[in-house]
């Protein structure tokens, strides 16, 4: 979605993919693949060649999903904390540069209570024990949380 994106003036475009995998993106947005049906449209390279600021972290999550899957299993957690950039109107809650954190807990047999664990354990550690959690829908996780938290020195 180009309408909330930051692109950069200088440069202004890349063409350090790999042709392989360019041509991989291609096919699936066009045709599908991987049990996806794809976007049905022309993918259009010049579009994929514009620099821009990433709105959200899941290309992290993505690579360290992929690197864990070349290895054989083991629990693990992983947790980042980057800053994203969102072209949005400024007001108190939205802010066009802020830091997104994401974390991913591999293991079997993990149930919902387990995210709330680990998730007030990793605020805990910030400084942040007065945690309310909220289901809530993200697109691209399952299950997803929203979490309300205070902080004593804020």
């Amino acid at each position: 979605d180009s309408h909330d994106t930051f692109f950069l003036q200088a440069p202004s475009t890349t063409n350090e993919l790999p042709e392989d995998y360019v041509q991989r993106v291609k096919h699936v947005h066009e045709k599908g693949g991987y049990d996806s049906r794809g976007y049905g449209y022309d993918w259009k390279r010049e579009e994929a060649n514009k620099n821009l600021l990433r709105t959200h972290t899941t290309a992290v999550s993505s690579r360290m999903l992929y690197a864990l899957a070349q290895k054989p299993f083991a629990p693990k957690k992983y947790f980042s904390i980057d800053r994203v950039f969102r072209n949005e109107a400024v007001d108190r809650t939205h802010l066009a540069e802020f830091h997104q954190i994401e974390g991913l807990v591999c293991d079997r047999g993990l149930t919902l209570g387990d995210l709330i664990g680990v998730l007030h354990d990793f605020f805990s550690r910030l400084g942040m024990s007065k945690l309310r959690f909220k289901p809530a829908y993200n697109p691209y996780t399952e299950p997803s949380m929203e979490i309300f938290s205070y902080h004593e020195g804020f």
